[in-house]
This record gives structure tokens, sequence and C-alpha cells, in this order.
């Protein structure tokens, strides 16, 4: 084939018309051709194919305030129920208004001009343009402070361990008020997938803990566990020719601490290994400003983050999470029958000690003291 052919020999830009009643499956693929649709529908086709083989274990992370505008319910729910997503790393932030919906507290549509003065006298906080009742933020206060007062919580955990033990209490509170899987903390608590925090003294779940603290009650998060219980998520991953992928929406923190996994296996803990083999970021954040949530895949493979011989499997969308996540959701569950649930929560405790065993006996081979 001459250079000149090469060139030429891609998909002609050819769609057939929109029709009534036409699948969102079948309108991604046959009209987002170019631009960041074309971006789309590359990673809704990656993640559909590649991520959900049955020997990928999925990560993700997101950023943003997403539970607030519905995506929990909408989008992330269905996905860990489905088996699509098997660990995740968010903000505490994200976590803390998703348990709003187990607690059958109301997350309303707004608008972003209101006058933000008149909310605050009216005890009404503004997400952009959802609003909820100050009274309700303090009745999730009030909830998380009874909890996790509890003595079972009186020890230094992981925040997974954090996000599991909140998650059962909204499960019997969602028995209660006669509501189910109304929220990510419940579908996770009954899939078995871990929930990460990557900044847990960042957010309203952290200030209630720190009230606690001082009454002497309460939980100490272990940040290194969540460090190393998330290396060996990945790191066990690999076991039988499995492979590791990381659905990123949005940035910041959750999708460094996702990556980050990688170069602590690799440069710290010294394991022969070549980062993620599947990789995907939807963002609206731009690379050319240097920061980490616009940064693309190739800077990521400088690190290690990402398997250098498999970038063509790392597809960025920029494009608004709100807009890309429901789509790459519902594509996923049109073209894929769920997976095996991984239950990595149920498995942690094991992952971790292999970890830690199999890097005592290596750094004994080279010997590190």
């Amino acid at each position: 084939m001459s250079d000149r052919e090469q060139y030429l020999s891609g998909r002609k830009v050819e769609p057939a018309g929109i029709e009534p009643r036409m699948q969102v499956d079948q309108l991604i693929d046959s009209t987002f051709l170019a631009y960041n649709a074309g971006k789309l529908q590359k990673a809704c086709r990656l993640f559909a194919e590649r991520f959900l083989e049955e020997n990928v274990t999925v990560g993700l992370s997101f950023a943003g305030a997403l539970t607030p505008a519905g995506l929990s319910g909408s989008c992330l729910v269905p996905l860990v129920q489905h088996g699509f997503v098997d660990w995740i790393v968010t903000t505490g932030a994200n976590l803390y208004h998703d348990a709003h919906y187990g607690l059958g507290l109301a997350i309303r549509q707004g608008d972003h001009k209101m006058d933000d003065r008149d909310l605050w006298k009216k005890r009404v906080v503004r997400i952009y343009d959802v609003l909820i009742a100050f009274d309700d933020l303090l009745a999730t206060d009030k909830f998380l402070r009874e909890i996790l007062a509890q003595s079972e919580f009186r020890r230094e955990m992981s925040t997974a361990e954090l996000h599991n033990g909140i998650g059962r209490y909204l499960v019997e509170r969602e028995t209660q008020l006669g509501l189910e899987n109304s929220c990510l903390l419940t579908a996770a608590y009954r899939t078995g997938v871990p929930l990460y925090v990557a900044s847990p003294g960042d957010s309203s779940i952290a200030l209630n803990i720190a009230e606690l603290e001082l009454r002497g009650r309460g939980p100490k998060i272990d940040v290194s566990r969540d460090v190393n219980e998330a290396a060996a998520i990945v790191h066990g991953a690999r076991d039988n020719d499995g492979k590791n992928a990381i659905l990123i929406l949005g940035g910041g923190a959750p999708k460094n601490f996702a990556l980050q996994t990688e170069p602590q296996l690799q440069d710290i803990l010294g394991f022969d290994i070549k980062g993620f083999e599947h990789y995907i970021q939807v963002t609206d954040a731009r690379p050319d400003t240097g920061g980490l949530s616009g940064a693309t895949p190739s800077e990521a493979v400088s690190w290690g983050k990402v398997n250098p011989e498999l970038l063509p499997d790392a597809v960025q969308v920029f494009c608004d999470t709100t807009v890309a996540l429901p789509l790459m959701t519902a594509y996923a569950i049109n073209r894929r029958e769920p997976r095996p649930l991984k239950r990595l929560y149920d498995r942690r405790e094991t992952l971790f000690e292999t970890l830690k065993s199999e890097f005592l006996i290596h750094q004994k081979k080279i010997g590190r003291p």
C-alpha cells in the first residue's frame, strides 16, 4: 500500500440520517465521526470492547461535583451493578453528596443565575445550577456523626473500609425508606467495589470525623493503607495474564491517586511492569497549561503510568463529563452483558498481604535493606 493509500484508508465520513427511535450506541457509531465526537466514539468502543473483557480489572477515578448532578444514580450505580467498574477513587465531597440520596434528601434543579446573597439568607446552597437545603446538609452531618461514633469505627482504617461502613448503614436507611440502590455508596457496598478518596481530609465527611476526634471518638484514616491497597489491586489484576484499565472522569487528586499505583509498583516497590494497558480520560481541562487534569496519556507514559506499547489503547476526550458519561454508560450497557463481580473489597486484605510478601521477597533478592 502506498503512503497516499494509507492516508486515505480510513472509513468514509458518510453517515446515514438519524432515524426515529435510534439506539444510543447506533447513534454514536453512525454519527460521532470527527473531532471530539469522534474521540468520544473511540472511547465508547474502547470501553465496551477492551475494558470489559473478563480478564481486565477496571478502575474509575472521578472528580468534580458529579453526584449532585445525578450521575451516581444514572450512570455510576448501573456501571458497578453490571460489573463494569471494579474499584473507584473519587473525592470525599462526591461521596458526601451521594449520601443525601441514600438518606432520602432532595437535590433540586435551580439556575446558575440565582442571587447567592438571597440563597444564603434563605439557607439554600448552590452547586452551579443545583440546589440543596442547608438543613439537609446538617441532617447528613448528623447521620455521619451518629454512625461514625459507633465502636466499630474507633480504629485506624483505609478510606475503603470507612466508605464500606457508611454504605452498610445507608443500606439500612434505604430499607427503612423503601429505597434501593439510591446512591453509589450503597451500590458499592452491595457489589463489593472499594471506594477510595485521594484527599481524605478534604470534604464534609472529614469535617465530621474531625469533630468526633475532638471528643475522642471516630475513625483515624490510614493513608498509607489506601496507597498500598490500591497498588495491591493493580498488582493482583495482572495474575493469570490479566490487565488493568483506567477510566478517568475529570482529573485532580483522584486521577493522580489512581495512576500513581504504577510508579509505586515500578519505582518504589521495584516490580518489572509497564503501566496501565487501557486508558480513557474525559476532561474539559486543556493540556497546554501544564495541569494534571488536562495531561495527555502520552505524557503519562513518561512516568510509567501507561504502557508505551499499548498507547493506541489510550483515548482522551475533551468534553463535559455530564454529557459524555451518560452516553458512554448507555453504549456499554447496550453492547455488553453484565460481567461477574470481582468483589475487590472482599479480597483487598488478601491482595495486600500478597503484595507485601512479594515485595519483601524481592527486596531480599536485590539486597535492599
